[in-house]
């Protein structure tokens, strides 16, 4: 989930193909706001590999 703002930066960096998955994660993270960080923390931390 992304707010309108970050899903429009996204969009426009071309971060994602044309399935809307993102192959460089470490730029999307670089990319979306903090407010976006922290909505999508517990799936960061899934892609990250956290046991919490």
């Amino acid at each position: 989930m992304l707010c309108d703002t970050c899903y429009d930066q996204v969009m426009a960096d071309k971060l994602t193909d044309h399935k809307n998955f993102v192959a460089d994660h470490d730029n999307l993270f670089d990319t979306i706001c903090v407010g976006c960080t922290d909505i999508n923390r517990p799936l960061i931390d899934d892609m990250a590999g956290s046991g919490e």
